[in-house]
């Protein structure tokens, strides 16, 4: 198969193609295209060209470029960085319940940070949009003695959770729960998914962790829930914007952990894409169903 790795033939993914048996070759001559860029940019396509693998797994902004179209097969990288983000997740639940950020920020304060201290032996975490990031993560969380609820928009089991729920069965989980990991996509039915309303249903020690994307979470109703004490409070490697501004609440509040959208760093990210796209290219050549395969009008 001839494959194109577009806007620039980054060594990984080159790898992984050739050892897959495939050829790279210029976009003109090809009949398949990795995409390593954003929308912007993004060429106009003969039918030649039959699949096309982007390399991320949250493609909105595709979406909402109208780039794709029904004329060929196209992928994302859903699944492709789990491992990873679930391990960020993990990092970022357990350095608000034991108060890591608090202890960075004001040193020897013994007083303030031991009553604040909590542990994942014994709670319950729901995880919101539980694909191949929940199925990563929920057996982390087992191992430190929580109590898993996974959500999915299907309700197809997640392994290692204590219980999976389909999408239609949210309203369940917010009393039910102790602390909430965000891992959907960003749809209409996910935008403010987090907002006043939920918040409140809530407990006073719930901490809520963002790794999916900003919009599922109604920031100016983040930032009152925390200044009032509705939630103890948030993790997020997401906001909306990116970065927020700098004088954005968010960065005085005490308890609120922020990083920099690195949960899945950039930097790594080919490298850990290149064996799914290996793979892909042989169940391509070997007339398998592929990984990650888009879900036309769904947005992910």
């Amino acid at each position: 198969m001839k494959i194109a790795i577009e806007p620039v033939r980054d060594r990984y993914l080159v790898e992984a193609v050739t050892a897959a048996g495939s050829e790279v070759v210029a976009l003109d001559d090809a009949e398949a295209l990795v995409w390593i860029g954003g929308p912007d940019g993004f060429p106009e396509l003969g039918d030649d060209v039959r699949w096309v693998a982007l390399s991320t797994a949250g493609i909105e902004r595709f979406v909402d470029a109208d780039v794709l179209d029904d004329r060929r097969l196209w992928t994302n990288a859903s699944g492709f960085y789990a491992a990873g983000v679930a391990e960020h997740a993990l990092a970022l639940l357990l350095a608000g319940l034991r108060q890591i950020n608090t202890a960075v920020r004001e040193h020897w304060a013994k007083e303030l940070i031991d009553p604040a201290v909590r542990t994942l032996r014994g709670s319950t975490v729901a995880i919101i949009g539980a694909g191949g990031i929940g199925r990563e993560l929920a057996p982390l969380l087992k191992a430190c003695g929580a109590t898993v609820i996974a959500v999915n928009r299907s309700g197809r089991e997640i392994p290692g959770a204590d219980l999976t729920l389909a999408a239609t069965r949210l309203d369940e989980v917010w009393e039910r729960t102790d602390h909430v990991v965000l891992a959907a996509p960003d749809t209409p039915e996910t935008r403010h998914l987090i907002d006043d309303e939920t918040l409140a249903r809530l407990h006073p020690h719930t901490w809520i962790v963002n790794i999916a994307r900003g919009p599922l979470i109604d920031q100016a109703a983040l930032c009152r829930a925390l200044a009032d004490g509705v939630i103890a409070g948030a993790a997020l490697d997401v906001t909306d914007p990116e970065p927020p501004a700098d004088d954005d609440p968010l960065w005085s509040l005490p308890n609120v952990i922020i990083t920099p959208h690195v949960a899945n760093p950039a930097s790594g990210l080919t490298r850990e894409m290149a064996p799914f796209l290996a793979e892909n290219v042989r169940r391509h050549e070997a007339g398998e169903e592929l990984l990650a395969v888009v879900t036309p009008g769904a947005g992910y």
